[in-house]
């Protein structure tokens, strides 16, 4: 989810933090992909075809169990389309980070998804018992999960293909923040917002969205967008906390606007606190909010990672697995032309790239 209103919040008063792009305007930059938001982002487009589910051989609704090798009865093999998503996003150098393990502090926000699937799955048995094919469609896309299969699944395909991954310990926004604040990535791909809370120098939304491109990329410097709203890190920080992120509730009746005429106003939460006694606000018994501060500030990263190496897709595997001969002339032909385009003109002395 990231943080409440906080791209809106960002349009009316920090626009100039903004700016539309291409895809190809990342053409030879190293970018750090959240591994995890993509590949919902990829169930949530291929998992269907309309408003049909696609299943497996016996029949089987798949919607949420989609592996790399189950051939899915109402849309082929499943493996182009994966194929195809990594393609994409190989226009430049992608490095996919996984989620670790959640912080505690999330684990409240997760049970809350996941009582909200559970009513989700409810009603859509009820639409496909009733043939509510806009039902369907609707309920469908609240039920979808990333499983560990389907991590697992990405991981190995990715190396087989030569990609980069990396395991974060916790969070792969703050991982990807780091990596981006160590200068070892250009920007951080993502939806969720608190990519730039985590402190993401660059951030971009749409790039690997697979609704075709309906929207452009979105580029925002967190540096312009602290300019832009008259704060310190600190104090953005502060703001994030009290318009509603993932890790605590927030001040009922307090969203991103209130909460920014409140920083601006007081400097900090404690000062913030301190001032609501006097008025109507009720802030929550033991509020979180310091262990919250502390984790955007100081989050469970890995440290010392070394510079990316991109390597040449391993297509014997490939070869060898009959299930993957549609990615074969795809991954092969596709890759090496990238490769071979990105090499002659990189940009980036650091990154080594084996193109066979």
């Amino acid at each position: 989810m990231g943080i409440k209103g906080l791209t809106k919040l960002l349009a009316e008063h920090a626009p100039r933090a903004a700016v539309q792009r291409r895809v190809e305007d990342y053409r030879g930059r190293v970018i750090a992909v959240d591994a995890s938001l993509s590949i919902y982002q990829f169930l949530i487009v291929v998992g269907r075809k309309g408003s049909e589910l696609l299943t497996n051989e016996s029949g089987e609704v798949t919607r949420q169990e989609i592996s790399l090798a189950s051939p899915m009865s109402s849309a082929g093999y499943v493996e182009p389309d994966i194929t195809l998503l990594i393609l994409t996003l190989l226009s430049f150098y992608a490095s996919f980070v996984f989620d670790g393990e959640p912080p505690e502090m999330k684990k409240k926000e997760l049970a809350k998804r996941s009582l909200k699937r559970d009513d989700a799955t409810k009603d859509l048995n009820r639409a496909i018992e009733i043939g509510d094919e806009d039902s369907v469609e609707k309920f469908s896309k609240r039920t979808v999960k990333v499983t560990k299969k389907h991590n697992d699944d990405c991981k190995r395909l990715l190396r087989l293909m030569g990609v980069p991954v990396v395991e974060a310990p916790g969070e792969a926004e703050a991982q990807c923040a780091a990596l981006c604040e160590n200068h070892q990535v250009y920007a951080v791909a993502s939806e969720d917002t608190d990519s730039l809370t985590f402190g993401a120098r660059r951030f971009l939304r749409h790039l690997t969205d697979l609704g075709y491109r309906k929207s452009p990329v979105t580029e925002f410097e967190v540096s312009k967008v602290l300019e832009e709203l008259g704060l310190t890190m600190d104090q953005f920080i502060d703001l994030c906390i009290l318009s509603g992120c993932d890790y605590c509730e927030n001040i009922k009746g307090i969203g991103g606007q209130r909460a920014l005429k409140l920083i601006r106003q007081h400097g900090c939460i404690e000062e913030v606190v301190q001032n609501l006694k006097q008025t109507r606000f009720s802030v929550p018994e033991d509020w979180p909010y310091q262990e919250v501060r502390t984790l955007f500030k100081e989050p469970n990263v890995c440290t010392g990672i070394p510079d990316f190496m991109w390597t040449s897709p391993d297509s014997q595997v490939f070869i060898d697995r009959p299930h993957y001969t549609a990615i074969v002339s795809q991954a092969k032909s596709a890759f090496l032309s990238v490769f071979r385009a990105l090499w002659i003109s990189c940009q980036l002395k650091t990154v080594s790239v084996l193109i066979g």
